[in-house]
């Protein structure tokens, strides 16, 4: 059977490592046809846009797509490409498996566990202005709809993957309202998996945990800049960003 999936080769070193992974689906027997698209700094010289609807209606035609990394300019230019195609296709789940492997070295060869980040909202919704000159504000943004999405689809992984607990990680101590709506959220869904461990913890004594002991955890859920940050940390602890896939997942997959 015949896969057509969309290829996004991305810039920087995106260009060889999808190049790399093409080999490895292609040795590994799979059929697949490729749709290639570029998106970013280079689609924006073409197009005159960084995010091409070709693009888009690539991906939900095919349903699934392999993208390398694509540069955001920092403090200017061009928004995400990432964020813009997570919104677009409502990619609301970012999922993070984080395994230590075999004959690499790490400081936790049995480390085995799960990021699953809220991939829509927080302060990455975009929402940004000048209030006066040199003030700036930036809304972060949770709602229950989206909350309870996510903590769902968390306990749903892992109860089908036979995880054994869900840790929400979150700010609620001081941020009462957004991220104790999101802990209000979790604490009620955790009552309909009785058979799945459910605990919360603060979002900085979560680093210190995860860098002291991080075999206490198996899935942790969150909002969106959290797991950005405890994505990419967890990603150290097993040796480094190449090694820690990510899969952005919607409604269809």
């Amino acid at each position: 059977m015949k896969h057509t999936i969309t290829l996004i080769p991305g810039d920087g070193i995106g260009p060889e490592i999808t190049a790399a992974t093409v080999r490895i689906i292609e040795a590994a027997g799979v059929d697949v046809e490729w749709e290639t698209h570029i998106l970013g700094a280079q689609a924006q010289e073409k197009f005159g846009t960084t995010l091409p609807e070709a693009a888009i209606e690539s991906i939900r035609r095919n349903g699934v797509a392999l993208k390398g990394p694509i540069m955001t300019p920092i403090g200017k230019g061009f928004t995400s490409v990432n964020v813009g195609l997570r919104k677009a296709l409502d990619l609301y789940a970012n999922v993070r498996p984080v395994k230590a492997l075999p004959n690499v070295p790490c400081r936790y060869p049995e480390l085995d566990l799960v990021i699953v980040r809220e991939n829509t909202e927080g302060l990455y919704s975009g929402i940004e202005h000048v209030v006066v000159q040199g003030v700036v504000e930036s809304l972060r943004v949770i709602t229950e709809k989206a909350s309870r999405r996510i903590i769902k689809y968390a306990f749903d992984f892992a109860r089908d993957n036979g995880r054994k607990k869900v840790t929400a990680v979150h700010k609620a101590n001081i941020m009462k309202l957004s991220d104790g709506l999101f802990l209000e959220c979790f604490n009620e869904i955790a009552k309909d998996y009785p058979t799945i461990e459910a605990d919360d913890k603060i979002i900085d004594n979560c680093c210190m945990q995860l860098v002291m002991r991080p075999e206490q955890f198996d899935v942790l859920v969150m909002e969106n800049l959290f797991g950005d940050i405890l994505s990419d940390l967890c990603a150290g602890l097993i040796g480094g960003l190449g090694l820690a896939p990510g899969a952005n997942i919607g409604e269809q997959g």
